[in-house]
């Protein structure tokens, strides 16, 4: 194992901002950048290093944001580039950087592309994206889209298919014509010229599709999955964007579905072929359910274990893990592995159990103060084309809108969307209009307002942990091992550098559970550095673990 390369990235830490329900400045019921800006000083207060901006283009919004039509503008609903630009020198004065959302698997088909592309066979961007005859009166081949129906769609003026592996306006861009790679090259120096410090990168494991687009393995969604999730020119493309990067002193993470650790390895280790600074993994997010988060199990703390344990081992002195358990695509963490009788106590737990991993940990708006997931009363009150598409295949299983609604509360991701609860005012003080989705109702008891002036608060002790980290090599490179991995309600690992040691204690169990100390621990000996409960006694160098208890020793 060669030494751990140090560098600015892997002693970071990053907020999340998704902008539409973050903080709404002029009424209109959509957050917007001008309200960012008044929550510079909130998120610096965190002890963050960075912000990472879900898009902020100019979108129709089929999916979010996640639909561009243009890549070097704002979204007029967020604001202007002059909104931006303020926001950017602000971070900067604060000593945090930004990171920008580069979305280049697909556009929206409302970009000027995918607008020429449709007038001829012979128009210059038709080679842009994916065109195919048909198969006789069929699509071009059986794959399905991960958000809505068949993953091909029929222009009549061309008598040709287009694909679009997520929402029918998400056409995929065709990352095999070299035009269309120097237009990625040149979405990402116009941001990075501006002052932006990094992309993550969404889906980019997708980008290099097989050749000859054969027929995939029958799959209820995302038939063909195989054929684009890790295509024969995707780390040559990668290498190309890494030129790019590797100009400046900027990083990338990498958003990679359903890729492996051994992937990851590939991709992140540090050296003069690295493609990527990080991968964002989805393994650790499959503990309470299979392969999607729609197929629910009873959660399982030795998958969870099993998961963290792989990433950190197979990834250490070799690449970096980015860490995260919330973001804009799953419901709310506290309502999956957490408890809400103990919510407060759960998130605290769950906090420690993954920021002292070896990694760079990103925190989700919201998740600092425990926010969780919303129950609505009609499937017409979502706003999301997954949920829609998902409702589509549930109602054909024979599910009931009452049974549906019942699962979407636990598991779906527009729960990590509702509106920021900043205080106990009218609609949260997210707006002082109609907001564009809804408010949960619980946000009189939970906002921020009451968090920061609470010692004890969820908030406070993310503030604390994420302070704990900062600047502190044994926590930022230690060396990671688990112990007892076979209890199936005690998470417990070290973090070892030099003759230090950081011991970490999570209970997973409402009930109470007995924890010793590892052979060669002396608890009496350390030093209690964080704990979500006030009576922290030593028995026999271990204890009984209360509801959801996590306590961190430094040795």
């Amino acid at each position: 194992m060669a030494e751990i390369k140090k560098t600015w990235y892997k002693e970071m830490s990053v907020y999340q901002i998704w902008t539409r329900s973050f903080c709404d400045s002029n009424g209109d019921g959509i957050g917007d950048l001008p309200g960012v800006y008044s929550k510079l000083d909130y998120i610096k207060s965190l002890g963050v290093d960075g912000i990472w901006f879900s898009p902020i283009y100019p979108t129709p919004n089929a999916d979010y944001g996640y639909d561009i039509s243009d890549y070097k503008n704002i979204n007029p609903e967020f604001g202007t580039l002059d909104d931006f630009k303020m926001i950017l020198d602000g971070a900067h004065e604060r000593g945090m950087r930004v990171f920008m959302d580069l979305v280049v698997n697909h556009t929206s088909d409302k970009h000027q592309w995918f607008i020429e592309s449709c007038k001829s066979k012979d128009n210059p961007y038709h080679d842009y994206y994916i065109w195919r005859k048909g198969n006789g009166k069929n699509p071009p081949n059986n794959w399905l889209s991960i958000f809505e129906g068949g993953a091909w769609e029929y222009n009549e003026n061309l008598d040709e298919y287009y694909l679009h592996v997520f929402a029918k306006g998400q056409p995929d861009l065709n990352m095999d014509n070299p035009k269309v790679r120097e237009e990625v090259k040149s979405i990402m120096k116009f941001w990075l010229d501006m002052g932006v410090d990094g992309f993550r990168e969404d889906v980019i494991t997708f980008i290099s599709k097989a050749e000859g687009l054969p027929n995939g393995f029958p799959l209820p969604v995302a038939t063909g999955v195989e054929h684009y999730k890790h295509g024969p020119h995707l780390e040559e493309y990668l290498a190309e964007f890494r030129k790019v990067t590797d100009q400046y002193d900027c990083f990338t993470v990498g958003e990679g579905p359903m890729t492996s650790v051994n992937d990851a390895v590939k991709f992140c280790s540090d050296g003069k072929n690295k493609l990527l600074d990080m991968l964002i993994s989805f393994d650790h997010m499959n503990a309470d359910c299979f392969m999607a988060d729609w197929v629910k199990v009873p959660f399982s703390l030795t998958k969870l274990k099993s998961t963290l344990t792989k990433w950190q081992d197979k990834m250490y002195g070799i690449g970096w893990n980015s860490l995260y358990i919330e973001n804009h695509d799953h419901a709310r963490i506290i309502d999956r592995y957490g408890n809400l009788k103990y919510r407060v106590e759960s998130g605290k737990m769950l906090a420690a159990m993954y920021i002292l991993q070896c990694g760079t940990p990103f925190i989700y708006q919201g998740q600092e103060i425990g926010m969780t997931n919303m129950a609505v009363k009609s499937v017409d009150d979502y706003k999301d084309v997954l949920t829609f598409n998902t409702w589509r295949i549930f109602k054909k299983l024979g599910f009931s809108e009452k049974r549906f609604l019942k699962l979407s509360s636990e598991v779906n991701r527009e729960n990590a969307r509702t509106p920021v609860q900043w205080n106990k005012s009218e609609n949260a003080g997210f707006t002082t209009g109609t907001p564009w989705f809804g408010i949960n109702d619980n946000y009189k008891e939970i906002n921020v307002e009451d968090a920061e002036n609470d010692p004890d608060s969820l908030l406070n002790f993310y503030r604390q942990l994420i302070n704990f980290r900062k600047g502190n090599e044994l926590v930022i490179y230690g060396k990671y091992k688990e112990y007892y991995h076979a209890n199936p309600n005690l998470y417990v690992y070290e973090r070892v550098l030099g003759n230090e040691k950081l011991l970490v204690v999570c209970s997973f169990k409402e009930g109470s559970v007995k924890f010793k100390a590892p052979k060669g621990y002396d608890l009496s000996a350390g030093e209690l550095v964080a704990s979500n409960y006030k009576d922290n006694k030593i028995v026999d160098n271990g204890f009984v673990t209360k509801p959801y208890e996590v306590r961190v020793y430094k040795f």
